[in-house]
């Protein structure tokens, strides 16, 4: 696998290197020596498949507080996604900027999600499905989500939304939660090995 950093200290793109022949190809997509190498948390504690039946399907922006907050390692099984992350850390640099990261079948690229991050992708292509593992458990208390359209955030989808959840509909705007959410996501150093 190739790490490849990014803009926010933590995240980072995984390329593929793929060994071709007749057959095909294969590719290691987890390693947890090579992960802890590069200073990242190498658990992983659930496997997730989500499959998005329509193009415009939108999942986000989720995150779990601490001290249940989660490393997520995204891959994009089949089709196509636009896969978004803001940093929810209040002592970061780059606290509330975000990176947008294209995953397709095609690509082969997984995104690799630091905890006490706000995650969310949006499908597109009809058919998309979507594999996360996980480095700590489902905590429904200790859930949080952010608005896909909150103003504060500036994320631009590339397609209209046609499918989300009530639940993801719902969340509170940033301005509502901020105090609350800088409390809860607490403080310590942001440094990763790159």
């Amino acid at each position: 696998m190739k790490f490849v950093a990014t803009k926010l200290a933590g995240a980072f793109i995984l390329e593929l290197e793929r060994r071709e022949d007749e057959r095909g190809f294969f590719a290691r997509t987890f390693c947890q020596n090579e992960f802890q190498a590069h200073g990242l948390k190498a658990t992983i504690a659930q496997a997730n498949l989500a499959s998005n039946i329509h193009k415009g399907t939108l999942r986000g922006m989720h995150f779990q507080y601490p001290p249940a907050a989660e490393t997520k390692l995204v891959r994009c099984t089949r089709g196509s996604i636009l896969d978004i992350i803001v940093d929810l850390r209040p002592e970061s640099p780059t606290f509330l900027e975000h990176i947008e990261v294209e995953l397709s079948q095609e690509n082969g690229r997984a995104l690799y999600v630091p905890e006490r991050f706000a995650h969310g992708y949006q499908a597109l292509e009809d058919g998309t499905d979507t594999s996360y593992q996980v480095g700590e458990f489902y905590t429904p208390s200790a859930e949080g989500g952010l608005m896909y359209n909150d103003p504060r955030l500036g994320l631009t989808w590339p397609l209209p939304v046609t499918v989300i959840s009530p639940k993801d509909q719902a969340f509170a705007p940033f301005d509502a939660v901020e105090t609350e959410l800088k409390a809860k996501m607490g403080s310590k150093p942001v440094s990763v090995a790159g």
